[in-house]
């Protein structure tokens, strides 16, 4: 059994014991001074209230007309036998905040505290007794309706941290789903075209040197696939190399590949960004890179990283012709875009005077 469930245990028994421990003392009171008759019909009326309290408690069918039954059934106890139904009174006002509105509440706690002192008055009780009860009474309606808010405030708080964590899982799977389609969608797709050209030049005849040029590329192709799912993996799990090293790595095998320029320029510290800004930088330069070495054959590259206390910003400029209609709305930008939007940033890309150039902004 939990913590919470031996608490409410307890307070179940002590309920159970001081109702009915006050039934006993009704019963044998009204018995000393009405007789049987009498202590019969006030066990009646008591164990009546009870089970409109319990009904509140357990199904809350009308709330507060059950409450208001179990106040009304004390009164008539407390007229018939002095203090009799003092237990109901508190029965009446701890539920009330509970289960009904808390002006509900309000209302029937006053009322009851009203009712108690003014039927005590005319029966000439004790008013140290009188007032006594009474200030009990406001006093058990206020601590319930702040144990009620606690409770109110409490469950709120579970459900807003189970949704976040809900929407977080979400988030993170949708995060897996880009980069698995990110890396996998290309160089899968990339390698099947290879290998099918490859097949078919088998099939026909083909020249031996162009067949083995397709199976390395594929080949190739898979290892840089290889690659890149080590780096998001590391990416994902907080274990990135530092973003300069990466652009530079990146810049490395521009060049290797093109043999063409691809200068990269660092401003400000690169070293605060997220895991998923760190991969929005990574892969936005990535596909920077593809597009100028398709669409740009003769352009050199330059790839500047500037980062502030707040954002940081990589634009990747190349001195080639190609449109924008070429890149800008190709699958790669586009995703390179809403990967920039769900964290924060933005991404745009198009012509510039000296050629095309992709911006992304993300926050540090």
């Amino acid at each position: 059994m939990t913590g919470v469930g031996r608490w409410r245990y307890g307070v179940w028994a002590l309920a159970v014991l001081y109702l009915g421990s006050t039934l006993l003392w009704t019963v044998i009171a009204s018995a000393s001074e009405h007789g049987w008759a009498g202590a019969v019909l006030d066990g009646v009326l008591y164990v009546a209230a009870l089970a409109s309290g319990y009904a509140v408690y357990r199904w809350e069918i009308v709330g507060i007309w059950l409450l208001a039954t179990t106040v009304a059934f004390g009164l008539i106890l407390h007229l018939h036998t002095e203090f009799s139904g003092t237990s109901l009174f508190f029965l009446a006002v701890w539920l009330a905040p509970f289960r009904v509105r808390l002006w509900h509440a309000m209302v029937l706690t006053a009322v009851t505290t009203a009712g108690f002192v003014g039927t005590s008055l005319v029966m000439s009780l004790p008013q140290q007794s009188i007032f006594g009860i009474g200030f009990a009474l406001g006093w058990a309606g206020f601590l319930a309706a702040v144990l009620n808010q606690l409770v109110v405030t409490r469950n709120q708080t579970k459900a807003v941290a189970e949704a976040q964590a809900r929407t977080a899982v979400l988030g993170e799977r949708q995060r897996l789903a880009r980069e698995i389609h990110d890396i996998l969608a290309h160089s899968l797709s990339a390698q099947v075209v290879h290998l099918e050209g490859a097949r078919l030049l088998l099939e026909q005849g083909g020249d031996r040197e162009v067949i083995l040029d397709r199976v390395v590329r594929a080949g190739d192709l898979a290892r840089a696939g290889l690659a890149d799912s080590r780096r998001a993996v590391s990416a994902l799990r907080g274990d990135q190399t530092p973003l300069v090293e990466q652009l530079e790595l990146l810049a490395d095998q521009f060049r290797s590949a093109t043999g063409r320029s691809c200068e990269v320029s660092v401003t400000g510290d690169a070293g605060r960004l997220a895991p998923e800004a760190w991969l929005a930088v990574v892969r936005t330069a990535q596909e920077a890179l593809t597009n100028a070495h398709k669409h740009a054959p003769e352009a050199e590259v330059m790839m500047d990283l500037r980062c502030a206390r707040d954002w940081c910003e990589l634009e990747v400029r190349d001195t080639g012709g190609h449109t924008v209609t070429s890149t800008g709305n190709g699958y790669g930008l586009v995703g390179m875009r809403e990967r920039a939007e769900l964290i924060g940033g933005t991404l745009d890309a198009g012509p510039v005077p000296e050629g095309f150039r992709v911006r992304l902004r993300v926050p540090a």
